[in-house]
């Protein structure tokens, strides 16, 4: 009894994890360039009654053990980095990566990958993200711009009123090994880590990195019905693990009231 009603106190706990991270994923459901989130389980150790091979008094051999779970744990949450879904803008600066890739950007003296390609210009005509991150590598773009190009090879063009070329600059990509061991620091900001492994920078549309699409924004790759539909299973499996701890709890008073 009383293994059952830890076992089912960590299937419990486990949901609410798993509810959490749902929770997250459909919180950013329209946030741009985000990345959603799964949780990761494994069962947890093994009371064993009875070995599988183990002989009998009889001398003969059990074909089959008897080994009882003790509960479940989440042991990752990773990020998963599927393509997002493409959203048209017409806005120059919007730029959603198709494919592998990363851009680089610098806050506080401190470097940042993100997926979100709404970027702005700040008051020195640098290319920032809206919480001013700056692009990397930087780019100002020249007073008197009329418009800015941006080719699917990642070539950026300031370009003047009678569309003459202003200022021209190669636009850089960056990836990673394991991109699941990125560290979300928030704001669609990832920093590395040791486990994302040593960055991969290149060009777009040159070894294996994705291309630039201009006008367009790559949103969050959340799929609502998948994450309704995880989250009615989540509910049910919670209410399953605490109907386990009821019964655990009433055999227990069960067994207390036995000498009455």
């Amino acid at each position: 009894m009383i293994r059952g009603l830890w076992s089912a106190a960590t299937g419990m706990q486990g949901q609410q994890l798993q509810l959490d991270v749902i929770a997250n994923n459909l919180a950013n459901v329209n946030t741009v360039g985000f990345k959603k989130s799964r949780v990761d389980f494994e069962d947890l150790f093994y009371q064993n009654l009875k070995l599988a091979g183990a002989l009998t008094a009889d001398g003969t051999q059990v074909p089959v053990g008897m080994q009882i779970g003790l509960g479940v744990r989440p042991v990752a949450v990773p990020k998963l980095f599927t393509q997002g879904e493409y959203q048209l803008t017409n806005q120059e600066l919007d730029w959603a990566i198709e494919g592998r890739g990363f851009f680089r950007v610098i806050m506080g003296g401190e470097e940042y990958y993100t997926r979100a390609g709404n970027f702005k210009l700040d008051r020195d005509g640098y290319i920032v993200t809206p919480d001013g991150a700056r692009l990397q590598p930087e780019f100002a773009v020249p007073q008197g711009t009329a418009r800015i190009e941006v080719t699917p090879d990642g070539i950026i063009t300031a370009l003047g009123p009678r569309g003459e070329t202003l200022a021209q600059a190669q636009l850089t990509l960056y990836d990673f090994t394991n991109p699941a061991g990125l560290y979300a620091v928030g704001r669609n900001l990832f920093k590395s880590t040791d486990a994302a492994g040593d960055v991969i920078e290149g060009n777009p549309g040159q070894n294996g990195f994705g291309t630039i699409a201009q006008g367009y924004l790559e949103m969050s790759n959340v799929d609502i019905v998948e994450e309704m539909v995880k989250m009615i299973i989540t509910q049910r499996a919670y209410e399953s693990n605490s109907k386990g701890v009821l019964t655990a709890d009433q055999l227990l008073e069960i067994a207390n009231n036995l000498k009455r």
